[in-house]
């Protein structure tokens, strides 16, 4: 009679004490396999890190394609009308800035002096734009962080309040004011709230980080009010912080319109789920329900937002800060582009796709924090 594996108390995979080996149990499959499933986050990273390093190439040849593109001679942009009958100077200052070589040529020679840390120097400020960019991206991170606090807080918020209440009249002014906030043009809004809050009420100071004559913080982070309150300038940091609550408020009321409504929509999504209506059949406190079980699965879908809107805001400050004379990436980047500087503006458009990369990165981590499933996957 023929005994089977199970008969005997030996397994298919393995062999008798002091016997060979059976052929086919692959000996040490198990730790290789596990090897290569070892350490899935670090290697998200990396692929994450290298998806980002092309992205940001390809926004090199795409930003330096475009901008050579654009109709208008830099040489007269940035010499004016007189300078260009004197053939020598307009000689000269292609032969500086490499306008005589090809396209192609011009965007190696870039893309190599890029590599070893060189951005160019700007045609306006006579300045390397590294160091350029360095003295305006504190400006517009300071108030873009402002900007993103104060959506988010009031943004997820009314979101909330609106998921609750749906259908009632909460939920119904919430979603008009939110409507009004992502319809209403931004750099108008800046114009009304300068003419209404700053110059016909004088409630909020407008026009700068400090007041003309006013002597900055030392320069730590860059950041005023920041640097104010680690050196205990108190008086610097309040004029900083006034001075910053207009902008802030105009460059927030968009995205709060924004985050307002994908909230809404994601909350009611998590609302309708089977363990929402468990949770509150046990007896849950409708606030327990609410925080636990409802606004942590839709926090994934608002970190998205969140991190566009944020990288959208360092990108979009353009007009609210030429309004309300704010001195930072924005106002670089319009002064660059009307004087067709190209080094200045390949660098902004650099800072805001590697900021972009960042960002999404970021909220691709805090997906597995928020998230126990996207983890184990």
């Amino acid at each position: 009679m023929s005994t089977s594996s199970a008969d005997t108390g030996v397994d298919r995979g393995t062999s008798r004490p002091g016997s060979a080996p059976v052929k086919g149990a692959a000996p040490g499959r198990g730790t290789a396999s596990a090897k290569r499933r070892s350490h899935p986050f670090a290697r998200f990273v990396l692929v994450r890190l290298g998806v980002g390093v092309l992205l940001c190439l390809g926004i090199t040849i795409l930003a330096f394609g475009l901008t050579h593109a654009v109709p208008g001679d830099p040489v007269a942009a940035n010499l004016g009308q007189r300078a260009l009958n004197d053939p020598a100077a307009v000689a000269a200052f292609k032969a500086k800035n490499g306008l005589d070589d090809s396209l192609p040529s011009q965007y190696w020679t870039y893309l190599t002096n890029l590599l070893h840390g060189d951005m160019g120097t700007s045609q306006q400020t006579h300045r390397p734009v590294w160091d350029d960019l360095g003295d305006k991206i504190p400006a517009s991170l300071e108030l873009a962080l402002a900007a993103i606090v104060l959506a988010l807080v009031i943004g997820v918020g009314l979101g909330i309040v609106a998921a609750v209440t749906r259908g009632r009249w909460p939920d119904r002014i919430i979603r008009v004011v939110s409507l009004a906030g992502v319809s209403v043009p931004v750099f108008w809004l800046a114009q009304v709230a300068f003419y209404v809050f700053s110059f016909k009420l004088g409630w909020i100071q407008a026009g700068g980080r400090l007041s003309p004559g006013a002597i900055p913080p030392d320069d730590i982070t860059g950041l005023y009010t920041v640097d104010s309150l680690l050196t205990g300038e108190w008086g610097t940091f309040g004029e900083a912080f006034s001075r910053m609550v207009l902008p802030a408020c105009v460059l927030a009321a968009f995205n709060i319109g924004v985050l307002t409504r994908f909230t809404r929509a994601a909350v009611l999504e998590a609302l309708g789920n089977d363990y929402v209506r468990a949770a509150r059949a046990k007896g849950l406190p409708e606030s327990t329900v609410i925080r636990r079980h409802a606004l942590r699965p839709a926090l994934t879908s608002i970190l998205t937002v969140a991190g566009l809107t944020f990288g959208g805001m360092l990108a979009g400050t353009v007009l609210v800060e030429n309004v309300l004379s704010w001195p930072g990436l924005g106002q670089y980047a319009y002064k660059s582009a009307l004087n067709l500087d190209l080094p200045s503006i390949m660098g902004v458009c650099l800072f805001v796709a590697v900021v972009y990369v960042v960002i999404n990165l970021l909220v691709d981590l805090l997906y597995g924090v928020i998230d126990p499933r996207i983890r184990l996957s």
